[in-house]
């Protein structure tokens, strides 16, 4: 039996994103990989799961190597479910998520497929990580990537993570030599600013684009977005517990009936 970790690998923008193709060649010389992607683009699905319509799973050959792949007919988070229960044969040391083009820093994780990925791994109590290069091109330079990944990547497996975190980890889109470091970040507080494109079928129906602009409405310099914007990658632990601790006791003197 292998003695490396075993390693699943997965994203939100495709089983043959160059993404992943670049995470997938950074987690074969660490350790045995295992590949669950979903089939098609799945970004912005969030945590969503498939409960309506038939799931597939089919073991694909997509490039020469070590690792074992497998498409999935459904989101991301359908992936690492389909991945644990029925795929893998055994847990996984580590599920990795990405590399996902484009941001997932700040509010988009809320949105991010792929960070949703790496927190059901999370939920199911393995160390996971979400990375993301800030470059939306689908034919981008993930090479600066790499080093990164893989250094985030050990240290993760050398001391593992606290039950419930997950690492949103986003790296500038910038030469190697370029990128200052690593930084530990709290999320900035941003939201998009959205509207939407209104337009008319030719039979007369509204059809809606959506549209928006981020706005950062965070000045602080402990951030992701403050990180990003001075070329550092960010990592930012991640929870799925969403409750509001802090606001408990005040609820708790409301006077319900």
């Amino acid at each position: 039996m292998s003695k490396k970790p075993l390693i699943l690998v997965t994203n939100d923008d495709g089983i043959n994103a160059p993404g992943i193709r670049a995470l997938i060649s950074v987690m074969n010389s660490i350790g045995d990989v295992v590949v669950v992607a979903p089939e098609s683009p799945q970004s912005g699905m969030g945590h969503a799961i498939t409960l309506n319509s038939t799931l597939y799973s089919t073991e694909v050959d997509f490039e020469k190597g070590p690792q074992k792949e497998f498409s999935c007919s459904g989101t991301p988070a359908d992936c690492v479910k389909l991945a644990i229960r029925e795929l893998l044969g055994r847990t996984p040391d580590l599920c990795v998520s990405g590399i996902n083009h484009g941001s997932n820093a700040s509010i988009n994780v809320i949105y991010s497929g792929t960070m949703s990925a790496a927190i059901e791994a999370g939920i199911e109590g393995i160390p996971a990580i979400g990375f993301s290069l800030l470059d939306y091109n689908w034919e981008a330079n993930f090479e600066a990537s790499k080093p990164f990944v893989k250094s985030i990547t050990e240290q993760v497996l050398k001391h593992g993570l606290p039950n419930g975190i997950v690492l949103n980890v986003n790296i500038p889109n910038l030469l190697e030599k370029d990128i200052k470091g690593i930084k530990v970040c709290r999320q900035a507080k941003a939201n998009w600013v959205e509207e939407f494109d209104k337009r008319k079928t030719p039979q007369g129906r509204d059809y809606y684009w959506l549209t928006g602009k981020f706005v950062n409405l965070d000045g602080g310099e402990d951030t992701d977005e403050w990180a990003l914007e001075n070329k550092y990658v960010t990592i930012v632990p991640t929870q799925f517990d969403l409750t509001a601790h802090h606001f408990i006791k005040d609820l708790n003197s409301w006077d319900f009936k």
